[in-house]
């Protein structure tokens, strides 16, 4: 299918959502290549994103055109899977794309980018998930106000140690042990994490390691996972969950905080797989419940997802507003790249296909109310 024949079809599928080709109105597209068409309609969502990287189309509201695209299902609608998506899926789910041996290829390519871009994009601690905006006027009250809520969700006491799996760059480690008086060991895949994580530690009783969670095997008394259990992919999950119960005492507390989706899943959209999160997807509530089964106790379940459209659009605003201070290291096209990226994704919460959880996970039970929005969680 070539020239106007892709162009009307491309337009009889977004019609539907209320979406015209070079429309007057914000979530609208501007097609500036006539390319596009046959490019979109060969390679799919892959090269949708491809193409907008290149300049071949535009949109003054990315994220209005996404949710329109995510409102309509149109992953669902479509007639047939494109090679380079049925490729992705095989990978997918015939092969272990996190196993231990590529465990740290996210680290690479994704949270190695370089801490001065996430500096000026994420809040003052550096928290790289769902900001908790309950009663909070900005991102980092909102940040701040998630570290405590997961300290309080799990009962936080002085002397206590904790494991964070995926600590990026230090921000729970640092207020929980800052806050709360605890010996916290934080482990990452993410050399420029670690580096800036023991500096920014390293007055407090805390330690960072480079290193896989598979290979943990020590005691703690609380474990959380905070963003990070998106990266250990469906082949994984029941592993995962061994080795927290294998490192959580007894009588412990385990929260985990993810993104998730409706439905269980083995795959990744290509686009986000090939240039943001290399060998993630997103975990559905059977497929965590059914990892955790004859290991953990569900003693709470919090959804959050709403807040993270919020916390995604602070973050596209501090990365545009201080794009001078990052254009001499990057260029246009990783520009466009990280604006779809933001844009996407605060549009995949918007629309309700992405979920935000924070699990809490006991090994024997646990005698104690929780409450949500009402706050409160758990006394010590």
């Amino acid at each position: 299918m070539k020239g106007e024949k892709a162009k009307q079809f491309i337009n009889n599928i977004l019609t539907p959502m209320d979406i015209r080709i070079n429309g007057n109105r914000p979530w609208d597209i501007q097609i500036k290549n006539p390319k596009f068409y046959q490019r979109v309609l060969s390679g799919g969502s892959l090269a949708l994103g491809e193409s907008y990287m290149d300049g071949w189309w535009d949109c003054n509201a990315l994220d209005e055109f996404f949710k329109r695209l995510l409102e309509y299902r149109i992953d669902k609608k479509a007639k047939s899977l494109k090679p380079t998506i049925l490729w992705a899926v095989f990978k997918a789910r015939f092969m272990n794309l996190q196993r231990g041996a590529r465990a740290f290829i996210i680290g690479r390519q994704h949270y190695d980018t370089g801490n001065a871009l996430f500096k000026v994009m994420l809040d003052k601690g550096l928290n790289y998930s769902c900001g908790y905006w309950h009663n909070a006027r900005n991102l980092d009250e909102a940040q701040t106000r998630k570290l405590d809520l997961i300290c309080r969700k799990i009962g936080l006491k002085q002397g206590m140690t904790v494991l964070d799996i995926g600590c990026g760059w230090g921000g729970f480690a640092k207020y929980a042990a800052e806050t709360y008086g605890v010996k916290v060991k934080g482990v990452t895949v993410s050399n420029e994490q670690a580096g800036y994580a023991r500096e920014r530690c390293k007055s407090l009783d805390v330690t960072i390691e480079l290193a896989d969670y598979r290979d943990l095997n020590e005691k703690f008394d609380r474990i959380v996972s905070i963003g990070m259990f998106e990266h250990v992919g469906w082949k994984n999950y029941k592993t995962f969950m061994a080795v927290v119960h294998r490192c959580l005492k007894d009588d412990g507390l385990f929260l985990l905080h993810t993104i998730a989706g409706n439905t269980p899943s083995r795959d990744t959209d290509p686009w986000i797989g090939t240039y943001i999160f290399p060998n993630s997807m997103l975990p559905s509530a059977s497929q965590i419940s059914r990892a955790a089964e004859g290991l953990f106790i569900l003693e709470d379940l919090h959804s959050l997802g709403r807040y993270y459209d919020r916390t995604l659009m602070a973050w596209y605003d501090n990365f545009t507003q201080n794009w001078d201070r990052l254009k001499d290291q990057y260029d246009m096209r990783f520009f466009r790249m990280w604006s779809y990226y933001l844009l996407s994704c605060a549009a995949s919460f918007r629309s309700r296909r992405n979920q935000l959880w924070q699990i809490v996970f006991s090994k024997q039970g646990i005698d104690r109310v929780f409450r949500s929005e009402g706050e409160l969680f758990i006394q010590p």
